[in-house]
């Protein structure tokens, strides 16, 4: 938790994210590894232009996922290219993070740890689950052992708690109260809730559910809007807004600059107590 608040000075930090196009080796990918990285430094100048308070770069577009046992060499490799891309864009001004789908979690902590990025967002860290890519295994000991053992211990760790686009049957008897105790037990920095798929709302209650309850940060991971900001912003602490942030509020289309300057323009009333 002490990485976080070092990372944010303002209340209720908004996290946008770069949605990176796909990339070599996966099936969509479109042959122009030079526009993706473009593109992404595009993007992170339209953060950086819209005042957001952080970054999160993840490869969104590598559909379908596949496990982080079958990521290939060639991922690291190029999101660890367009990371340094991006931070050339926002000089070290925003923190900066990175997540690899699906539960690359190692993988972004070598990138972080080689690009000098902020933090990474996990899957899978505590309690296993079926994602739509398989099963998914608790790692946070691994995660937790190899950031010390690459000496990135400046790196947060954000982690998904009975995450979106997963079954959770064989963890029903697990609240999601217990999960949380769970992942602040082994070290989170941070708990990231989602609805139930991309673009989805959060469940307030489920916020409400956790206030008091752990000693970390809730960061709204799904669904958050312009229309629905001034609700959460009375019981979570942090936001990563993707879906809303794009053209139509759709994840798949491209950053839209008014979109994020609406929004933001937004929080700050909020912060000042104008809203």
């Amino acid at each position: 938790m002490a990485r976080l608040k070092a990372l944010f000075s303002k209340k209720f930090p908004i996290i946008g994210m770069i949605h990176v196009d796909p990339l070599p080796g996966t099936p969509l990918y479109s042959n122009q590894f030079e526009d993706t990285i473009k593109k992404a430094k595009h993007e992170a100048e339209i953060y950086v232009k819209g005042k957001i308070d952080a970054i999160l770069i993840e490869n969104m577009h590598d559909l379908p996922y596949v496990q982080s046992k079958f990521l290939g060499p060639e991922t690291v490799a190029c999101m660890s290219r367009i990371a340094v891309a991006v931070k050339e864009v926002i000089h070290n001004i925003l923190p900066c993070g990175i997540q690899i789908l699906a539960c690359g979690n190692k993988e972004a902590l070598a990138i972080a740890k080689a690009c000098d990025l902020d933090f990474i967002r996990t899957e899978g860290f505590v309690f296993s689950h079926v994602a739509d890519e398989g099963v998914t295994n608790a790692d946070a000991g691994h995660i937790l052992r190899y950031r010390k053992h690459i000496d990135a211990q400046h790196v947060g760790i954000i982690t998904d708690i009975k995450k979106k686009h997963s079954s959770h049957a064989i963890t029903n008897d697990v609240s999601l109260c217990e999960t949380a105790k769970a992942a602040e037990f082994f070290l989170s920095d941070g708990l990231v809730l989602t609805g139930k798929a991309t673009g989805y709302e959060t469940d307030i209650d489920d916020i409400k559910s956790l206030k008091g309850k752990v000693n970390l940060p809730l960061i709204l991971g799904s669904g958050v809007t312009m229309d629905n900001i001034d609700r959460y912003w009375k019981v979570a602490d942090a936001a990563i807004v993707g879906s809303f942030f794009k053209t139509h509020g759709t994840w798949q289309n491209n950053v839209d600059e008014e979109r994020v300057r609406s929004f933001m323009n937004k929080i700050v009333r909020l912060r000042k107590g104008i809203l």
